[in-house]
């Protein structure tokens, strides 16, 4: 059961608001979560009345295991959560110009 925190948006149409909760990996978007953790409303105009966490059960999920997704984390940074960022999608590697004359020799 691989776990991860997301946004869940729950606000009406042009009226943006969402949840911050730890759900299942392999659940949709709407589907039902483990915890709620906080909420972020972007419409508001102070920064600290945007986004609202429970940073004792973050901290909990994530020792856990849970990674926070990279919007999350974003988040969790400006609110002063320190959550370890979600690890990063191997990248190709390129092929050395070197390694590829010296198969040519």
């Amino acid at each position: 059961m691989a776990l991860v925190i997301r946004l869940q948006r729950v606000g009406k149409h042009k009226q943006p608001y969402f949840r911050m909760v730890a759900i299942e990996k392999s659940r949709g978007s709407r589907g039902k979560p483990v915890e709620i953790l906080g909420s972020y409303n972007p419409r508001m105009e102070k920064p600290a009345q945007k986004i609202q966490v429970k940073k004792d059960r973050v901290d909990y999920w994530v020792s856990q295991g849970a990674k926070p997704s990279e919007t999350v984390d974003t988040l969790l940074k400006a609110a002063g959560v320190s959550a370890p960022a979600p690890a990063a999608k191997p990248q190709p590697s390129a092929k050395s110009p070197a390694k590829h004359a010296a198969k040519k020799a």
